[in-house]
Protein backbone atom coordinates (compact mmCIF):
# COMPACT_ATOMS: atom_id res chain seq x y z
CA UNK A 1 0.00 0.00 0.00
CA UNK A 2 1.54 3.60 -1.30
CA UNK A 3 0.96 6.52 0.87
CA UNK A 4 1.35 10.29 0.18
CA UNK A 5 4.54 10.93 2.18
CA UNK A 6 3.89 13.41 4.50
CA UNK A 7 5.71 17.17 3.72
CA UNK A 8 6.18 18.47 7.22
CA UNK A 9 9.19 20.65 6.75
CA UNK A 10 11.28 18.36 9.98
CA UNK A 11 10.16 15.10 8.83
CA UNK A 12 11.90 16.00 5.61
CA UNK A 13 15.05 17.74 7.55
CA UNK A 14 15.45 14.40 9.18
CA UNK A 15 15.13 11.67 6.27
CA UNK A 16 17.51 13.89 4.07
CA UNK A 17 19.97 14.38 6.99
CA UNK A 18 23.11 12.77 7.45
CA UNK A 19 21.82 10.90 9.82
CA UNK A 20 18.82 9.55 7.51
CA UNK A 21 21.59 8.93 5.10
CA UNK A 22 23.71 7.17 7.06
CA UNK A 23 21.12 4.81 8.16
CA UNK A 24 19.89 4.09 4.40
CA UNK A 25 23.43 3.78 3.03
CA UNK A 26 25.49 2.25 5.42
CA UNK A 27 25.17 -1.67 4.69
CA UNK A 28 26.18 -2.49 8.50
CA UNK A 29 24.59 0.23 10.40
CA UNK A 30 20.86 -0.54 9.69
CA UNK A 31 20.81 -3.85 10.09
CA UNK A 32 22.48 -3.34 13.38
CA UNK A 33 20.04 -1.08 14.51
CA UNK A 34 17.15 -2.94 13.79
CA UNK A 35 19.04 -5.89 15.63
CA UNK A 36 19.24 -3.62 18.56
CA UNK A 37 15.39 -2.29 18.28
CA UNK A 38 14.64 -6.17 18.47
CA UNK A 39 16.22 -6.82 21.25
CA UNK A 40 15.18 -3.61 23.44
CA UNK A 41 11.35 -4.70 23.03
CA UNK A 42 12.22 -7.68 23.65
CA UNK A 43 13.80 -7.41 26.91
CA UNK A 44 10.74 -4.31 27.46
CA UNK A 45 7.99 -6.78 26.24
CA UNK A 46 8.89 -9.57 27.87
CA UNK A 47 9.79 -8.34 31.31
CA UNK A 48 6.20 -6.31 31.22
CA UNK A 49 4.41 -9.39 30.29
CA UNK A 50 5.86 -11.29 33.04
CA UNK A 51 5.05 -8.70 35.04
CA UNK A 52 1.42 -8.75 34.12
CA UNK A 53 1.10 -12.37 34.27
CA UNK A 54 1.94 -12.11 37.72
CA UNK A 55 -0.61 -9.51 38.20
CA UNK A 56 -2.76 -11.22 36.68
CA UNK A 57 -2.59 -14.21 39.20
CA UNK A 58 -0.06 -16.67 37.44
CA UNK A 59 2.60 -17.26 39.80
CA UNK A 60 0.69 -16.38 42.80
CA UNK A 61 3.56 -17.81 45.06
CA UNK A 62 6.24 -15.05 44.11
CA UNK A 63 5.85 -12.15 46.20
CA UNK A 64 4.87 -9.32 43.52
CA UNK A 65 7.65 -6.91 45.17
CA UNK A 66 10.44 -9.12 43.75
CA UNK A 67 8.79 -9.73 40.41
CA UNK A 68 8.85 -6.08 39.88
CA UNK A 69 12.35 -5.67 41.66
CA UNK A 70 13.30 -7.83 38.28
CA UNK A 71 11.21 -6.79 35.99
CA UNK A 72 11.11 -3.20 36.30
CA UNK A 73 14.53 -2.37 35.38
CA UNK A 74 14.60 -4.62 32.85
CA UNK A 75 11.44 -3.60 31.29
CA UNK A 76 12.97 0.44 31.42
CA UNK A 77 15.96 -0.84 29.74
CA UNK A 78 14.24 -2.39 27.35
CA UNK A 79 12.84 1.04 26.58
CA UNK A 80 15.72 3.01 26.64
CA UNK A 81 17.03 0.44 23.73
CA UNK A 82 14.03 0.46 21.83
CA UNK A 83 13.17 3.91 21.71
CA UNK A 84 16.33 5.13 20.45
CA UNK A 85 16.94 2.51 17.96
CA UNK A 86 13.59 3.54 16.88
CA UNK A 87 14.07 6.80 15.95
CA UNK A 88 16.92 5.78 13.76
CA UNK A 89 15.44 3.20 11.89
CA UNK A 90 12.58 6.60 11.38
CA UNK A 91 14.88 8.77 9.86
CA UNK A 92 15.56 6.41 6.66
CA UNK A 93 11.36 7.00 5.80
CA UNK A 94 10.35 9.40 7.54
CA UNK A 95 8.34 11.37 5.62
CA UNK A 96 6.57 7.66 4.70
CA UNK A 97 6.51 6.15 7.87
CA UNK A 98 4.81 8.81 9.32
CA UNK A 99 1.59 8.23 7.57
CA UNK A 100 2.05 4.77 7.83
CA UNK A 101 -1.44 4.00 9.72
CA UNK A 102 0.71 1.07 11.65
CA UNK A 103 2.85 3.15 12.55
CA UNK A 104 0.42 5.70 14.14
CA UNK A 105 -1.21 2.36 15.87
CA UNK A 106 2.41 1.52 17.02
CA UNK A 107 3.24 4.80 18.54
CA UNK A 108 -0.46 5.11 20.04
CA UNK A 109 -0.03 2.21 21.95
CA UNK A 110 3.28 2.82 23.15
CA UNK A 111 2.11 6.27 24.59
CA UNK A 112 -1.26 3.95 25.86
CA UNK A 113 1.42 1.60 27.23
CA UNK A 114 3.57 4.49 28.90
CA UNK A 115 0.58 6.21 30.33
CA UNK A 116 -1.18 3.33 31.87
CA UNK A 117 2.38 2.27 33.52
CA UNK A 118 2.50 5.48 35.20
CA UNK A 119 -1.35 5.08 36.58
CA UNK A 120 -0.50 1.71 37.55
CA UNK A 121 2.73 3.15 39.19
CA UNK A 122 0.50 5.92 40.95
CA UNK A 123 -2.49 4.07 41.58
CA UNK A 124 -2.16 0.20 42.41
CA UNK A 125 1.65 0.16 42.66
CA UNK A 126 1.38 1.91 46.27
CA UNK A 127 -1.02 0.13 47.46
CA UNK A 128 1.12 -3.60 46.52
CA UNK A 129 2.22 -4.50 50.22
CA UNK A 130 -1.55 -4.76 50.69
CA UNK A 131 -2.39 -7.00 47.65
CA UNK A 132 0.89 -8.38 46.11
CA UNK A 133 2.35 -11.09 48.93
CA UNK A 134 2.31 -14.50 47.77
CA UNK A 135 -1.01 -16.34 47.64
CA UNK A 136 -3.22 -12.70 47.44
CA UNK A 137 -5.27 -11.81 44.54
CA UNK A 138 -4.26 -8.40 42.85
CA UNK A 139 -7.36 -5.84 43.08
CA UNK A 140 -9.53 -5.36 40.12
CA UNK A 141 -8.05 -1.92 39.39
CA UNK A 142 -4.22 -3.31 39.03
CA UNK A 143 -5.73 -6.08 37.26
CA UNK A 144 -7.20 -3.85 34.73
CA UNK A 145 -4.36 -2.56 34.44
CA UNK A 146 -2.49 -4.99 33.45
CA UNK A 147 -4.73 -6.40 30.25
CA UNK A 148 -4.70 -2.74 29.16
CA UNK A 149 -0.94 -2.97 29.75
CA UNK A 150 -0.45 -6.53 27.61
CA UNK A 151 -3.21 -5.04 24.97
CA UNK A 152 -1.01 -1.92 24.51
CA UNK A 153 2.29 -3.08 24.16
CA UNK A 154 1.34 -6.14 22.41
CA UNK A 155 -0.52 -3.73 19.88
CA UNK A 156 2.74 -1.92 19.45
CA UNK A 157 4.42 -4.70 18.52
CA UNK A 158 2.00 -5.75 15.71
CA UNK A 159 1.57 -2.49 14.88
CA UNK A 160 5.53 -2.35 14.24
CA UNK A 161 5.69 -4.85 12.33
CA UNK A 162 3.05 -4.25 9.78
CA UNK A 163 4.46 -1.18 9.32
CA UNK A 164 6.39 -2.73 6.69
CA UNK A 165 3.17 -4.29 4.53
CA UNK A 166 0.73 -1.07 4.94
Amino acid sequence: MLHTPATHPWLVALEQSGLGATMRQSLMVYPLVEILHILGFALLVGAIVAFDLRVLGLGRGVPMDAVGRVTLPVAIGGFFLAAPMGFLLFTTEATHIAVNPAFQVKLACILLGLGNALLFRIGPWRRMADWGAPGHRAPASARLGALLSLAAWLGAIGGGRLIAYL
